[in-house]
């Protein structure tokens, strides 16, 4: 049994991530196994989760996934740890628009049987905080409002006064955290800054919410209230027995696992008819699930990081690409500096081989971001724009491609502030069906490249065809 709490909070900005990373780098700091998780499909928390607790950060989305699997992505990110935490998202009962409880915190917190841990902004407040958390702990029952950890109390007075109204409350107050902004991790315009960013101010930031977090809270308490948790019920996901039985020989029917200790992927025996996928990673592509390369080595694939801001070719044997999602706008200049790398990859996905390439990526394969040269394995311009695109999307694959043959539903999520202006020579790769019927992305030959950011434990097949496509 996983030790386990869910850390929520009333709304967003109460200071979830400053709890949920401090717990963690305290924790792991105290010499314990720490499994850190995010509600939602946020790739910028978990890299913060991974520097805290030195392993993957990852995500449980109810949306993405479906409320079946979060429980098997839990239990496999957290095999082996001693204690898993787990940030919630927004508001706790909010979740996908006009779905009920559909990927909020509350509903995740039900499918893990965790209790919950609520962080609340008292700056403005005293004797209503007994009334803001009495409500959001008896709104539904099947949810445990476990404990409160106010944040951003003014002083000792201000402490007394919020103590003595949560009293009656019968939900304990398990930490205080003070007004400290010299923990505050830097924004801009789509969120924190990712930790791949701004080391070593990152690895600082860490410790020091680490200690703000140990200094202001009742670790023993928490703990003993993780491990309050029942027993898990299924059985773990795994990524080989997600894929299935390979449907032919080939380089996906290799049948090692995809991990050399619990929770954590490692790349299977090299060996002949194992194709190399390149994964674009660094600062400029620090979006990534960690279910996708762990599916893509169980699909027979040696999986490859390479930086495009720091080399110029890509790995020895590339058969395969895929570029996730991260800022290149921010590098564009850094990347188009590159013209070696962005010629090879123009190269190879002119050569056949396939190219699956996720929001930042789709800007990276464009021929201009922002004036600035990129690979121009599309006839596309990208630029920079006023308006956010923001939340989840129900999608159908409207062509045949690398990942799905058309037909292929799946759910996904857009979050950028940039748009494409497209040319010719390209089909469109989804179609989107909520909020707003529309077509978006790229299919060109084995390319495919959309601003729609999928997990591929929701539809592992995904993995299997790309794996499929590379040449041997």
């Amino acid at each position: 049994m996983v030790a386990r709490l869910v850390v929520a909070a009333p709304s967003s900005g109460s200071g979830k991530t400053t709890v949920a990373t401090g717990l963690m780098a305290a924790f792991a700091a105290a010499g314990l196994a720490v499994s850190p998780h995010k509600v939602g499909p946020d790739y910028i928390d978990p890299g913060y989760h991974a520097l805290a607790t030195g392993r993957p950060g990852r995500n449980l989305d109810a949306y993405l996934c479906g409320p079946d699997l979060v429980e098997p992505l839990f239990a496999h990110g957290s095999a082996g740890c001693d204690l898993a935490v787990v940030e919630g998202v927004m508001g706790m009962y909010d979740g996908a628009a006009g779905q009920g409880e559909l990927a909020s915190t509350a509903q995740v917190a039900k499918l893990l049987r965790a209790p919950v841990v609520l962080v609340v902004d008292a700056s403005s407040q005293s004797r209503s905080v007994a009334a803001l958390v009495h409500g959001f702990a008896s709104w539904d029952p099947q949810v445990r409002v476990a404990g409160v950890i106010l944040n951003k109390v003014g002083s000792d007075r201000h402490e007394r006064l919020l103590r003595d109204a949560l009293d009656e409350s019968g939900v304990p107050v398990l930490g205080v955290l003070r007004r400290a902004p010299q923990v505050d991790t830097p924004s801009r315009h789509l969120g924190l800054v990712p930790v791949a960013e701004r080391q070593p101010e990152a690895v600082e930031s860490v410790a020091a919410l680490a200690a703000q977090v140990r200094d202001g809270c009742d670790l023993d308490a928490l703990l003993a209230l993780a491990r309050s948790a029942p027993a898990l019920r299924g059985a773990a996901w795994d990524p080989v027995t997600a894929l299935g039985p390979s449907p032919a020989p080939g380089p996906s029917s290799h049948g090692g696992r995809a991990e050399d200790s619990p929770g954590r992927a490692a790349p299977l025996p090299g060996g002949p008819g194992r194709p190399v996928v390149a994964v674009a990673g660094g600062a400029a592509f620090t979006f990534s699930y960690a279910e996708h390369a762990e599916l893509l080595r169980a699909a027979g694939a040696e999986v490859v990081t390479f930086d495009p801001l720091r080399d110029e070719q890509l790995p020895d044997g590339t058969a395969g690409l895929v570029v996730g999602g991260g800022f290149p706008e921010v590098y564009a200049p850094e990347l188009s500096a590159n013209e070696r790398l962005r010629k090879s990859v123009a190269g190879l996905a002119l050569s056949g081989a396939p190219v699956a390439a996720e929001c930042a990526g789709l800007l990276y394969l464009c021929s201009e971001l922002d004036g600035k040269p990129m690979c121009g394995v599309l006839d596309a311009r990208a630029r920079m724009s006023g308006r956010l695109t923001l939340g989840y999307r129900e999608a159908v694959a409207v062509s045949d491609s690398v990942l799905a043959p058309a037909g292929t539903r799946m759910r996904g999520h857009e979050f950028h502030r940039t748009v494409v202006e497209p040319g010719a020579g390209a089909s469109p790769a989804w179609g989107l069906h909520a909020p707003e019927r529309r077509v978006e992305g790229f299919v060109r030959g084995q390319v495919h490249a959309s601003y729609l950011h999928t997990h591929w434990a929701a539809e592992p097949g995904v993995a299997r065809r790309f794996v499929e496509r590379c040449a041997p």
